[in-house]
């Protein structure tokens, strides 16, 4: 019995051979596939990540996610937006669809407003005299655990040291704004709660 030879394949299976073999990224650009800010929570869903940032900041975890990839996707001619909208999903684990550059554009904006919103909330609650220096001690305390948290989620590497002295650069910033908002609330030369002594003619 002889055998039936086997059939050439046509160009058309031959083209599909070649997609099915094709890497599944081909088309995905190297620094999308190469980044990893948000490994660490791979698998979370977007509800979850964002009922974490709503319970504790202004921000969407849309927003967070966007604002952090134009930062990174930062040229000296701009922001990418095109190649961040197209390969978001790739990007950040939690976000599903792609996204136009208006869109974008349009999250970037949303968290820049937002943080220049609570920055003015913030630093009038630091300067009305509404809270004792111990009392925004813990809150500084407070926020500042919640931004390391998301910067680690990022995927920043931060060591017992340098949590510390972020700390208490910050604290230290904050107890001089709110001694000189003392000068500023205050007709006396010597502030009534901390007694401090300002200076006629200090910045």
């Amino acid at each position: 019995m002889t055998e039936t030879p086997e059939e050439e394949p046509t160009p058309a299976v031959e083209r599909v051979e070649a997609e099915r073999e094709e890497p599944e990224d081909a088309d995905v650009p190297e620094d999308v596939q190469e980044y990893a800010r948000f490994s660490k929570i791979d698998g979370a869903t977007y509800d979850r990540a964002n009922e974490f940032l709503r319970d504790r900041t202004y921000i969407t975890a849309r927003e967070w996610a966007i604002a952090r990839l134009c930062a990174d996707f930062r040229t000296e001619t701009g922001v990418e937006m095109t190649k961040i909208g197209e390969n978001l999903p790739e990007l950040v684990p939690f976000m599903t669809d792609t996204y136009s550059p208006q869109a974008v554009n349009q999250a970037r904006a949303s968290f820049e407003e937002k943080v220049q919103k609570a920055g003015a909330t913030f630093l009038y609650g630091a300067m009305c005299d509404f809270f004792t220096a111990e009392e925004l001690d813990d809150l500084m305390y407070e926020v500042t655990e919640v931004a390391k948290f998301l910067l680690e989620v990022e995927g920043v590497e931060l060591t017992v040291d340098e949590e510390l002295d972020a700390e208490d650069r910050i604290s230290e910033v904050m107890r001089e704004v709110r001694d000189r908002s003392a000068g500023l609330r205050h007709d006396e030369v010597t502030c009534p709660e901390c007694g401090h002594v300002h200076e006629v003619g200090d910045d």
